[in-house]
């Protein structure tokens, strides 16, 4: 074994490392993996520069500007509304419903943002039959999954494979090549979840329900303290309208909040106090002379406004601009109004010391402001509504273009007309000449971490392929499997690259498994598109943590879910597809 060898194992083993501790984000990771290689001059600048010619990349970004049309002309609104009238009250129906209209739409749209989009619509139809809404966001995560398998486009992941075949010489993934098998999986994963799943599925409390009685507080009244106050010189505690009906949320000096250190502040002239309290405190305050409204001489205390506020449960989306930032740096309260609650992390619910946390992916929160503010959070892109689905104006009369520049995309591609690059890049440019999505939505709706991500990987492939690195791997497993035969090779790959797929980024294990399995096959003597194949479904079937899939992520803190619950519902399913596509992929894809 060469230096050059044992440099690019320990790289990719410290890849992987960082993936699982999640040391850095993925993408950050990768371009690191691929930047330690060029500074070792193990691969050569011009060579690396090749990868931003890699076909899958831009099929990925092109897919997402397809995606945000098909969310902005409202496909997914109907949908959901659908599934909203042909509930009728029953559990059951409604996880039929669900599974089958998300699996449609996934098949033709990347599956996060299905989720997202629908993740608002299922709590609200869990409240129509009587459920918790945990009962129904892992079926709509797992059923998303279920989707992606069926078509090219389904999931980035099945783009991202294609280009790994042809980077390596094979023939590239066709639009409907895999959708036979995937219906297996997909009708298999759905009789699992009707006849065995749903039963596993948890009772989980929502944020707003763990928090008691914050919900029924539903107004911030902002009060400016005056010079001559009799409470100028006081603590907090020591004023009568501080009680337990009525709680002082912040206090803001300047254009200053004093919010972290109100525990030993000492009113001076012009501070002004925000209170939350009901409709029955502040009358009752007034009745008792407590607050001076601008008809009374007493002046002690001057209200500035009083709002009708609403609580509202949301999350972090992919793309959002709250992405790890300290909240203290966010200015919510300056910005819109609203004042964050509570956050919900990782079976967490984090009411205290909020200030320096920084928001991730998924992350749940309880906000508070007046619905104006709340709304307008949400246009900027900040949050995903999950107690109402967002109401947002959809581009209704422009969603017959959408769903035909789709269905011609991989129409097109099917039948071998135009590369799929090159069919999204017009798609694309079609949806958005047409007004079904802004060019800046458009824009903002491609997840740039993904496509980094594809960069630094494809380049640590390369690093594999250059110091024999890729070779020395298969010659090991040939060892250890290669004399059993193509059945029990086949089960290695799917089983190592799910059990990849549970900790670490599916893309990530696509990019780096792809080129070994198929160097493998080679090496054998094997036609490499079952194996192809076996890590395509396998990186994408992620079922029992919480980690492994954006999809799972994001219902995750939604749900409420702890991370057992995951292992309970989705191991068993992951044991069924592997001996699911042992059994069926031979048949569609033979050795």
């Amino acid at each position: 074994m060469s230096l050059d060898q044992i440099f690019v194992l320990a790289l990719v083993g410290v890849v992987f490392l960082s993936f699982f501790k999640e040391i850095y984000p993925p993408e950050v990771t990768a371009l690191a993996a691929s930047a330690a290689l060029l500074a070792t001059g193990i691969i050569e600048t011009r060579d690396f520069l090749t990868v931003f010619s890699s076909s899958a990349p831009i099929t990925i970004a092109m897919m997402f500007i397809i995606s945000a049309a098909l969310e902005r002309t409202g496909v997914l609104t109907i949908i959901g509304d659908l599934l909203k009238r042909q509930a009728r009250g029953s559990f059951l129906r409604a996880m039929l419903l669900m599974m089958v209209g998300t699996m449609g739409a996934s098949a033709f749209m990347n599956n996060t943002p299905v989720v997202i989009l629908l993740t608002p619509i299922m709590i609200s139809v869990a409240a129509s039959v009587g459920v918790a809404p945990s009962r129904l966001l892992i079926p709509l995560s797992f059923s998303a999954i279920f989707g992606g398998t069926l078509t090219l486009v389904g999931t980035s992941t099945n783009i991202l494979m294609s280009g790994v075949a042809q980077e390596t010489g094979q023939p590239p993934i066709t639009m409907f090549e895999m959708t036979l098998p995937g219906l297996i999986f997909a009708t298999v994963g759905m009789l699992y979840m009707v006849f065995a799943g749903r039963f596993l599925l948890p009772d989980r409390a929502s944020l707003s329900g763990l928090l008691g009685q914050e919900g029924k507080r539903r107004f911030l009244a902002r009060l400016l303290i005056p010079s001559g106050s009799k409470y100028v010189g006081k603590n907090l505690a020591e004023l009568p309208f501080n009680t337990s009906e009525t709680r002082i949320l912040d206090v803001v000096r300047g254009e200053v909040s004093m919010r972290r250190t109100m525990k030993d502040l000492v009113l001076e002239v012009g501070d002004r106090l925000v209170l939350k309290t009901g409709t029955g405190e502040i009358l009752g305050l007034k009745e008792d002379g407590q607050i001076a409204f601008r008809d009374r001489d007493d002046h002690d205390v001057e209200p500035v406004t009083a709002d009708q506020t609403i609580t509202m449960e949301a999350s972090i989306g992919p793309n959002s601009h709250l992405r790890g930032r300290p909240i203290k740096d966010l200015k919510l309260r300056r910005k819109y109004g609203v004042y964050l609650m509570a956050v919900h992390r990782q079976e967490q619910n984090i009411s205290q010391d909020l200030q320096d946390l920084r928001l991730q992916f998924a992350d749940t929160l309880l906000l508070e402001g007046p619905p104006e503010g709340l709304q307008r959070m949400m246009e900027d892109g900040g949050i995903v509504n999950l107690s109402t689905p967002n109401e947002r104006p959809q581009r209704r009369t422009k969603a017959p273009i959408a769903i035909a520049t789709i269905f011609g995309v991989m129409g097109l591609a099917a039948l071998n007309v135009m590369p799929i690059a090159g069919l999204a890049v017009i798609g694309a440019v079609v949806v958005m000449m047409t007004r079904c999505v802004d060019p800046e939505e458009a824009f903002d709706a491609i997840d740039w971490r993904i496509l980094f991500l594809v960069f630094g990987m494809l380049g640590l492939s390369m690093g594999m392929e250059e110091t024999g690195t890729a070779r020395l791997i298969v010659e090991t497993v040939v060892g250890a499997v290669g004399g059993i035969g193509p059945i029990a090779i086949l089960a290695a790959v799917y089983v190592l690259t799910s059990a990849l797929t549970e900790m670490v980024s599916n893309n990530a294990v696509a990019v780096v498994i792809g080129p070994i399995v198929i160097a493998l096959a080679i090496e054998l003597g094997y036609d490499p598109r079952p194996f192809i194949m076996a890590v395509m479904f396998a990186a994408s079937a992620s079922f029992a943590t919480p980690i492994g899939y954006q999809t799972n992520t994001f219902v995750y803190s939604a749900g409420g879910y702890k991370f057992v619950d995951f292992i309970k519902v989705g191991l068993p399913l992951n044991i069924i597809f592997a001996v699911v596509a042992v059994l069926i992929i031979p048949i569609f894809f033979p050795f």
